[in-house]
């Protein structure tokens, strides 16, 4: 028998807020299918705010309300039956940042849940890699947001550790990551990945998808350090306003682009990796999947 449902998750970054909404595909006998039906991505940018001042100014507070609102709807439009949304970086050091999720809650009754970069770590590595892995490898999972990074990493199939560390392209576009960051990442990174050969980096993000997609390859081969590293040093010879014309990004992703392009580069120098595959999952993945197998809270109740 055939049983489909929809869920949704909501991930609010300190990039842009995006809107998820999955087929869940139940049949008897066989494998859950997890098909994606709807992706809406706001790009505002909470980090601007946040990093600088602390705060979630007043304008970007009321387009949150609004996305809120929109994004509301579009889910009874499509019918979903359960929701989480989860704020990451941004929200939870702004100092407003929990008023904000109360005033989301009592104009749209969507409930926020401002999670952890521990939390955040562990429902991104909850997406079932194993469509994706060689299961006899070593990976290093690397989800670039714009206010931190998450690192996990994969061994057969199974999650070793992960961590996250406050480096993300507005932190590093605002010049507010110090250098040791930067060594602490590097440190982590060569204790992590010592004993493993021949380790394979996982990136996931709205960046690397993109240069993946304009790279022409087949979803199954990876992009190499040297194309990669070919295509950072190619995005530097352009100013933004070329990036936006010549390369065809968006005016929010041609900025943040280049510092996710160095954080990418970085781990894969510092694990010894030659290649980097991009299969297109994230947070979001990573949220409808927990409500999936009920090891996160979720909410049923959209009116």
């Amino acid at each position: 028998m055939l049983n489909i449902k929809k869920y949704a998750a909501i991930d609010i970054g300190s990039n842009a807020v995006r809107l998820l909404i999955s087929n869940i595909v139940e049949f008897k006998g066989k494998p859950t299918q997890f098909k994606k039906s709807s992706l809406v991505r706001v790009p505002i940018r909470l980090g601007e705010d946040v990093f600088v001042k602390g705060k979630i100014s007043k304008e970007n507070s009321e387009r949150m309300v609004n996305t809120m609102t929109a994004f509301k709807l579009l889910m009874k439009s499509h019918r979903v039956v359960k929701y989480k949304a989860c704020a990451t970086s941004a929200m939870r050091e702004a100092k407003n940042g929990h008023d904000l999720a109360k005033i989301i809650a009592k104009e749209t009754n969507i409930h926020i849940d401002i999670i952890d970069g521990e939390e955040e770590a562990t429902i991104i590595a909850a997406t079932d890699l194993n469509a994706y892995i060689e299961l006899d490898k070593t990976y290093l999972y690397v989800d670039v947001g714009g206010g931190s990074t998450e690192f996990s990493i994969i061994h057969k199939g199974e999650k070793i550790d992960s961590k996250s560390f406050k480096i993300g392209t507005v932190r590093l576009l605002k010049d507010i990551v110090s250098s040791e960051s930067w060594k602490e990442l590097e440190v982590w990174i060569n204790e992590k990945t010592k004993s493993y050969q021949n380790i394979a980096v996982i990136g996931s993000g709205g960046n690397i998808n993109k240069i993946f997609k304009l790279s022409g390859k087949q979803q199954s081969k990876p992009l190499t350090y040297f194309y990669l590293s070919s295509y950072y040093k190619m995005l530097q010879e352009y100013s933004y306003e070329e990036r936006i014309y010549n390369l065809d990004l968006n005016q929010d992703r041609a900025d943040v682009i280049i510092p996710a392009c160095r954080i990418y580069l970085s781990a894969m120098k510092w694990s010894n990796a030659k290649n980097i595959y991009v299969p297109k999952i994230g947070l979001s993945d990573g949220i409808i999947k927990s409500i999936y197998n009920n090891t996160v809270s979720s909410h049923s109740k959209i009116n």
